[in-house]
């Protein structure tokens, strides 16, 4: 119970640290093309997302990641374990992305600002048309080459056992007709959700 609430501690101050930062990018947007605004913000990012790990205690052991396509946008498709998968993907992974995200996360000061400079897609789950409009959003994100992540199972599973996909959860990658990277995370619950 305290190392979460000195993780949440540490994520809260770190996020605000990054104030100075989303200045800097939001400064951007008046005489910088959007790909510069968008590699700026992958950056901080994946520095970020770097920084809650070690605050995690968090030891990553990545492969196959040569088999990921640089030229190009895909569709990243993974299970989905723990709160700190997000931060795996950003900092593990060096293809700048963005992420199917549930629409509750758009209220997180700060954090759905940093969300909305790298792509992310904010999908409320309840709606069949709000999530038919951000899987089109989504698609339109691909075919912009700017490649995303989504996490089928829709929610943690807060353990090893893998959740059902939910059913419209394929169909930014087919109509988008992107490569589809699978991806397995084992044992992200183990750092927060189980302790």
């Amino acid at each position: 119970m305290i190392k979460t609430i000195l993780f949440f501690s540490k994520f809260t101050l770190s996020l605000v640290a990054t104030i100075p930062k989303l200045i800097e990018v939001k400064n951007m947007e008046k005489n910088h093309p959007q790909g510069e605004i968008l590699k700026k913000s992958n950056k901080v990012a994946r520095d970020w997302a770097r920084g809650r790990l070690k605050d995690a205690g968090a030891r990553l052991h990545i492969t196959g990641e040569n088999n990921i396509p640089k030229d190009r946008a895909v569709l990243f498709v993974s299970n989905h374990q723990s709160n700190v998968d997000v931060a795996i993907f950003l900092a593990a992974i060096e293809k700048d992305k963005g992420y199917i995200a549930k629409e509750e996360l758009i209220k997180v000061p700060l954090l759905s600002h940093w969300m909305k400079n790298i792509n992310c897609v904010f999908m409320d789950r309840s709606d069949l048309r709000k999530s038919a409009k951000a899987i089109f959003e989504g698609v339109n994100i691909l075919k912009n080459g700017y490649s995303l992540v989504i996490f089928p199972e829709g929610t943690r599973s807060k353990s090893s056992t893998m959740l059902p996909f939910k059913q419209a959860s394929l169909k930014t990658a087919t109509k988008a007709k992107v490569p589809i990277i699978p991806v397995t995370i084992d044992g992200s619950y183990k750092v927060l959700e189980e302790n």
